[in-house]
């Protein structure tokens, strides 16, 4: 693989007293393509993209060895604000919008550890909303109105108002209807495509791997898959532990 934008190195966490949540993981994302992250409910995805924002001790979470590097520059100590300034944007799981907020006033919060002039502050809009057209017509709506694809939609472009360079996207899909989780894909898809870097966690295995360049399977906290998405698409473990196909049915699809 190419350069990374983002490397986790050797990184292990724990929670209180309680038992490691991760155990030295090595993971890679290289400028200007998606990898994928699956694994099972509590596998420890979350704990993951926490500490690479940084968020991790808001959830009790401390980092025992390891190190997150973003853009060559060693991050593991950073507060999560620096990180943002460094080019690191989350869309947080279950899209967290401020509800009584608007659209527009939404996206606006997205921007502001950047700190940017009224011109800069245009132009970051400006660039996200070209990713998602549907909210210009939403600028004035609370965000606590919007369907679900749409919360979905606002809390990628608030998280895309700090002009990041590598994008960690938490279950972006999870609870939408089918053609709406294809309008995420393509959105997704199209900001790699304009040079950003994503670390997709998905339980929607056969969408995140259809899009990704590179996956890894997280199990108990450890690493224990990673390779070319086609490869994991066409592993038959994998189709029958995340994509809803038997050995047999993949055996077959092959013939």
């Amino acid at each position: 693989m190419s350069e990374p934008a983002l490397a986790v190195t050797d990184l292990s966490v724990r929670y209180g007293a309680a038992a490691t949540a991760l155990t030295g993981i090595d993971l890679m994302v290289p400028r200007g393509e998606i990898v994928t992250l699956l694994g099972p409910n509590g596998a420890g995805k979350s704990t993951l993209m926490r500490a690479v924002s940084g968020l991790l001790h808001v959830h009790g979470g401390v980092i025992t060895s390891g190190r997150v590097e973003l853009l060559g520059s060693d991050v593991t100590s950073d507060r999560p604000a620096a990180r943002v300034r460094r080019g690191l944007a989350q869309a947080l799981e279950g899209r967290q919008v401020f509800p009584d907020l608007t659209v527009a006033e939404n996206l606006a919060a997205g921007g502001h550890v950047r700190r940017y002039r009224k011109a800069q502050a245009r132009e970051a809009l400006e660039r996200a909303l070209s990713h998602l057209p549907r909210l210009h017509d939403l600028m004035d709506r609370k965000a606590g109105y919007l369907s679900g694809g749409e919360q979905q939609m606002l809390a990628i472009g608030r998280a895309l108002m700090s002009q990041p360079t590598v994008l960690l996207l938490d279950e972006p899909s999870l609870g939408l209807a089918p053609k709406i989780v294809e309008t995420v894909r393509d959105i997704i898809l199209d900001i790699r495509d304009e040079g950003t870097s994503i670390l997709l966690v998905e339980q929607n295995a056969a969408m995140a791997l259809s899009i990704a360049q590179h996956g890894y399977v997280l199990e108990s906290g450890r690493i224990v898959r990673s390779g070319a998405a086609a490869d994991l698409r066409d592993d038959d473990e994998i189709a029958a532990l995340y994509l809803g196909v038997s050995a047999s049915e993949g055996a077959g699809s092959h013939a």
